[in-house]
């Protein structure tokens, strides 16, 4: 009798420590008095942000799991508009874009959910998730009511989503107990009828029962109002968790509050540091929001990669995102994990809510080394053009109804008997640049690259172009980002400008039928091309191919593709998922657009995701450079307090000038030699801010560009949980501190706003600064 109720409840712990469904019966989620209501009790959200296109589907169920056993209850999600409709009107919720099946999963393992449909979605996912081909339209406006084309196609998608997911709802018995409504839209604009328009066709979609909701940031989410509609804020890692809600808390003394986006970490771009936040102030920003019963969503719990073609990009200034998402997550790119992970589960355990259990942990997924082997067949890229589309004047490839990819513009240029420049207005956005075959050089937009010297011609020669898009801008402004050369190639002699024109024009896309058709043979080619090879396996399992020996381009294995590679780094890796491998003879296919150092590739148990190549050219500062502000005179010197928050300052008259100068003194600690600055904004005669996408820093006297991405141009990137911090890993300078700004035209000023860092570190805060401001550069 002892034995069989041992057996009973060794049984019914087993059963317990499994993560159960949700019922499938009706239920309700509501908003209460400063708490969410589920079912009519009190209910804490802690939401684990997974992206299911980052997630090979075989594997969504794990990850769901290590949530859950993170101590999780709910599940966040984006929806990813241009995922689903390549072109217009051709959707695809199938097979990996299955969402509905992914929320499915997340009832089934216990999980509720909360849906992201955008339109607009950011997540350092190309165009922001809006699709490439609305660039087809060449007035076309987003994120806004002035373009009824814009509108209704979003009206059109959001119908296609729901009738994935409105069956989902709560209401109806599923698991979806929240809907968002646009995204973060407080940084774009602030028009209230926009909003209120895109509210409305959420719900006129069919996401009609459920609870909407939109976040914003702390600083920002009074730009409008929406009714019906709750409020959440976004802010991330070490945040003051009292500083962040107070303002919001004032103005909505009984709503529930909630961190919809708690930033775990960061995202990678190329050619920056490999970025990372602190497992203490994450875990203790954390621990204050649980203290407080505040929701939250974990973003991210697992970041996944950005396959194919699918990362973006941020601007000003342009800076492309890692194929990586690993985002320095508590679940590792491989759904490994991590010390993050474990510190996470051990604070929520304590915070579980009545009748709730910690999941177990799911077994992890295998992980297997490949030998390094050659890639042995190769193919030039000049060699292997496809057919030609004719233009007079030059076009992006989105003219050409190209998505993604890689453009070769060519054109005949007459003889000359001196040396021209050909400057290209504007690359997007990294090419080379060949003449009669022969490469004479390389543009790179993160640089603002334009110009090549072109030799003597004793003959019309054959120019080409190829240019390789990178992601397009996923947040802000310059989100209108077309591929390709966007406006014009010119000729200069002397005094004499001719605009290039009769092109011919070839398109490479990203799928693998393309990649395929290219005609391979034996050995290696020169310049751009595609190689091939295969390998032989015994055992399949996860693994992280070693591209650190090539150059710049694009890998398919067995037809799926891996994402892009960039010599620069940080990533020198590109996860494999396991199951996209088979036991005997797979295929490897590497576009790469530069040149590799050698043409072979192994599988590393381990990723490599922090070994960056310094690119000197994108410091602000050259050896031995200094500012001379002798005989400057400041238009304004102050003093800002040591408070959080944005600060502005109100000149005595407004200026004229295009190149500013920022010059910190001190700091707000004696002891403090270091500067910092969040963001910051030049404000016009009637107060409006004046747009940064122009401005490009032109010098700084210290930045940390080693042991953190503490650059410069941090002061405009339009992040406020990013900042410029001069060095502090190796030297440590003292002030004064200096940042000179060309604000690429010339403006007049009435006043500034400046943010200072926004984490719980108060080191480089500002107090007395001075503030210059001329028609002409400053002396260097």
């Amino acid at each position: 009798m002892l034995k069989n109720c041992l057996y009973l409840l060794l049984f019914l712990w087993a059963f317990a420590s499994q993560a159960q469904p949700l019922s499938n019966q009706p239920g309700t989620f509501t908003l209460g008095n400063k708490e969410f209501l589920l079912n009519g009790k009190p209910f804490v959200i802690r939401a684990a942000e997974l992206h299911y296109p980052r997630i090979p589907r075989e594997y969504w169920e794990q990850r769901i799991q290590l949530s859950k056993a993170m101590g999780m209850n709910t599940v966040c999600i984006y929806l990813f508009w241009n995922l689903h409709e390549q072109q217009p009107g051709q959707f695809d919720f199938k097979g990996q874009n299955d969402v509905a099946e992914f929320v499915k999963l997340a009832q089934k393992n216990g999980m509720y959910c909360i849906v992201r449909p955008g339109p607009y979605v950011c997540a350092e996912w190309d165009m922001g998730g809006l699709p490439w081909w609305l660039l087809k339209k060449e007035d076309v406006q987003v994120r806004t009511l002035q373009d009824p084309y814009f509108m209704d196609r979003t009206k059109v998608f959001l119908k296609e989503a729901a009738k994935q997911l409105a069956p989902l709802q709560i209401q109806k018995g599923g698991n979806i107990i929240m809907v968002q409504v646009e995204n973060e839209y407080a940084t774009f604009g602030g028009d209230q009828a926009y909003m209120e328009a895109t509210r409305d066709a959420v719900r006129d979609a069919g996401f009609d029962k459920v609870q909407l909701f939109r976040c914003d940031w702390p600083s920002n989410f009074n730009r409008y109002k929406l009714e019906g509609v709750a409020t959440t804020l976004n802010f991330g890692a070490g945040t003051n968790i009292d500083n962040s809600f107070k303002t919001f808390q004032e103005l909505n003394p009984s709503a529930p509050l909630m961190c919809s986006e708690y930033w775990s970490g960061w995202f990678d771009h190329w050619g920056r540091p490999h970025e990372t936040r602190s497992v203490s102030s994450f875990i203790g920003s954390l621990k204050d929001m649980m203290d407080r019963k505040i929701s939250f969503s974990l973003y991210m719990a697992h970041g996944g990669t950005s396959f194919g073609q699918w990362g973006g990009a941020n601007a000003p200034p342009y800076s492309a995102m890692a194929t990586s998402y690993d985002y320095n997550a508590p679940v590792g790119e491989q759904g490994n994990t991590t010390e993050k992970f474990f510190a996470v589960r051990n604070l929520l355990k304590n915070y579980l809510q009545p009748g709730e259990t910690l999941g177990e942990i799911p077994a992890a997924k295998p992980v297997i080394a490949i030998l390094a082997f050659a890639l042995t067949e190769s193919a030039a890229l000049l060699s292997n053009l496809p057919k030609a589309n004719k233009t007079e004047k030059i076009k992006p490839m989105e003219y050409f109804n190209q998505g993604w990819g890689r453009i070769l513009y060519r054109a005949t240029l007459p003889a000359s008997s001196t040396r021209q420049r050909l400057v290209i207005t504007e690359v997007h956005d990294w090419a080379t640049v060949f003449l009669n075959g022969k490469p004479l050089g390389k543009l790179d937009r993160r640089r603002g690259d334009s110009t090549i010297e072109l030799p003597a011609m004793a003959k019309a020669s054959q120019l080409d172009i190829l240019v390789e898009a990178t992601g397009r801008v996923n947040y802000g402004k310059a989100i209108i980002d077309r591929k390709g050369i966007t406006e014009k190639v010119e000729l200069i002699n002397g005094q004499k400008t001719t605009e290039v024109k009769n092109w011919l024009v070839y398109n490479f896309p990203v799928d693998y039928k393309f990649q395929k058709k290219a005609k391979f043979k034996k050995g290696r080619a020169d310049g751009p091309a595609w190689y091939k090879g295969t390998f032989t396996l015994k055992e399949t399992g996860d693994t992280f191919l070693d591209v650190s020996k090539w150059g710049k381009g694009m890998v398919w294995i067995n037809g799926n593709n891996l994402g892009r590679f960039w010599k620069i780094g940080p990533q020198q890796t590109l996860f494999v998922p396991g199951v996209w491998l088979k036991k005997g003879e797979n295929e490897i296919i590497v576009l790469d657009v530069d040149q590799p150092q050698a043409t072979t590739v192994a599988g590393l148990k381990e990723p490599i995701l922090d070994q960056l190549s310094v690119d000197e050219s994108l410091l602000h500062r050259t050896k031995g450079q200094t500012l001379n502000l002798t005989g400057e005179k400041p238009i304004h010197a102050g003093s800002f307090p040591g408070a959080p928050g944005w600060q502005e300052v109100a000149f005595g008259k407004p200026v004229n000038g295009r190149y500013l100068c920022f010059e910190a003194l001190s700091a707000q600690k004696e002891d403090d030699p270091y500067a910092s600055i969040a963001e910051l904004e030049l404000l016009d005669e009637k107060g409006n801010q004046i747009s940064r996408l122009k401005w490009k820093v032109v010098y700084a006297d210290s930045e940390e560009v080693t042991a953190a991405n503490n650059a410069a141009d941090r002061v405009f990137d339009q992040q406020e949980s990013t900042f410029w911090h001069t060095q502090y890993a190796a030297a440590k300078p003292r002030h004064p501190h200096q940042l000179v700004v060309d604000l690429g035209e010339t403006v007049t000023v009435k006043g500034l706003r400046y943010l200072p860092r926004t984490d719980k570190s108060t080191a480089g805060m500002v107090k007395e600064y001075k503030v210059y401001m001329k028609g002409s550069p400053f002396k260097l």
